[in-house]
């Protein structure tokens, strides 16, 4: 109350002075300097005024691997540009960037970083280039398991547009806070080409390195929702560099529906609840208790939750990436998702909650068994029946073939019967009630 009587005051004051001026010189006064004086007036109150920061993009970081196996995967940079391209959900006025050396060893050093509208491939439209700062600094040192935000940059950005985020590294260091499953293309050029039209000759890969999210400053009823889960919210079997995953058709509807919702899809290919990644896997990610906090709970603007994960906990154990002494209990699954229920209601969250898929068939050898379909199904039996949830959205019975209900149906499988399609994540997007989200 007190600062909108002090707002009120400084308005009271300008019209005032521009009233005096005029009764003074007849008006003539007004028309040289009324202009600029309540053009000041307007830009110190627009100054106080917090931006609104939404998260239109995110990416969940995993560990990097072994340091053999960084050098073989070209994973070590020196002297390089990192053109990372993410496609944002909603659009605004301004847009800030998080870098992130979690799980990182050693500092990260960034030399240059730019922010720009990509074109095509690594190509940036030059107009919409933006050199990005950090407390004003063109340089930064991040800590190991730090983040950092850079200052806000005043350009335009369209929902459902692709930003091209460029990143100097100049001394030797490996990746950290990577997101091994982009299912995204991005570019590796040799120097600083951070203001480069395009880079020439460039290296491609398929992981997010050292980029953590990018915000939008938005109006004050912009929100975000945050889609918490494994690969089947990663998007793996979807087709890369098209933005089919589940989240993205949400993410259209919503746009179409001019409802203000950016979604952050804070997917890990083969996450689990209780578990961490084994360490011959470790892309899978820490368990999803322990980075509810930084890929959800903490993201800016996140006013809903969808989770959509506990296949991976009942299939992994027994196979090659996980001993069968992980073997978790249905009750034990119970038990994670309420933590996550009761994390998400402290912040005045709603949490929705998504039925497990079939994975009958599934390739990795061990993931499926008669006993680990029973668990499936008692899962999806709670979630269904339970009301600690805020909602169900029921993928099950989405993509289930009614012939065969422990599978995918043909059409809606990717082909290792575990993971959907193109077609069936659309099915899975278009099934989800918006109206909750209004």
């Amino acid at each position: 109350m007190a600062q909108l009587t002090r707002r009120r005051a400084f308005y009271v004051c300008c019209l005032n002075a521009l009233s005096l001026s005029e009764v003074a010189q007849g008006g003539v006064t007004v028309a040289r300097y009324a202009t600029p004086v309540l053009a000041f007036c307007l830009t110190v109150v627009a100054a106080t005024e917090p931006a609104h920061w939404v998260v239109s993009w995110g990416a969940s970081a995993s560990p990097p691997p072994n340091a053999a196996y960084i050098r073989k995967a070209g994973l070590e940079f020196s002297n390089q540009t990192l053109r990372e391209i993410v496609h944002l959900s909603i659009g605004g006025a301004a847009v800030r960037v998080r870098l992130s050396n979690l799980f990182g060893k050693q500092t990260l050093e960034i030399g240059s970083a730019h922010l720009a509208l990509r074109a095509s491939n690594s190509a940036i439209q030059p107009s919409s280039d933006r050199v990005l700062t950090f407390g004003g600094a063109l340089q930064v040192s991040v800590p190991p398991n730090a983040f950092v935000l850079s200052d806000p940059v005043q350009l335009a950005v369209p929902a459902e547009s692709d930003l091209a985020i460029s990143i100097f590294v100049p001394h030797v260091t490996n990746a950290a806070g990577v997101h091994s499953l982009a299912q995204q293309t991005s570019y590796v050029g040799a120097g600083d080409v951070t203001a480069a039209r395009w880079i020439a000759n460039p290296r491609a890969i398929t992981s997010w390195i050292f980029l953590a999210g990018v915000d939008v400053s938005a109006q004050l009823q912009t929100a975000a929702i945050a889609v918490f889960g494994d690969s089947r919210v990663d998007g793996d079997g979807s087709t890369p560099n098209a933005n089919r995953r589940w989240p993205n058709v949400l993410a259209k509807r919503l746009s179409q529906q001019g409802l203000p919702l950016g979604v952050l899809n804070s997917g890990i290919i083969g996450n689990r609840i209780l578990h961490d990644a084994p360490l011959v896997a470790v892309e899978l990610g820490v368990n999803a208790l322990a980075r509810f906090d930084d890929d959800v709970l903490n993201q800016p603007g996140v006013k809903y939750v969808i989770v959509f994960e506990g296949i991976v906990d009942i299939g992994l154990p027994g196979t090659s990436l996980a001993p069968a002494s992980e073997a978790v209990t249905v009750d034990d699954l119970i038990a994670g998702m309420k933590q996550l229920i009761a994390r998400a209601h402290d912040r005045g969250m709603k949490i929705f909650c998504a039925t497990q898929t079939p994975f009958g068939g599934a390739v990795i050898p061990g993931m499926f068994s008669a006993e680990k379909e029973a668990q499936r199904k008692a899962l999806n039996q709670w979630i269904r029946s339970n009301h600690a949830f805020d909602g169900v959205i029921d993928f099950d019975r989405v993509v289930l073939d009614p012939a065969n209900p422990e599978r995918i149906r043909p059409a809606f499988d990717s082909g290792d019967h575990i993971h959907p399609n193109d077609a069936g994540y659309e099915a899975m997007g278009n099934s989800i009630d918006i109206s909750w989200f209004r």
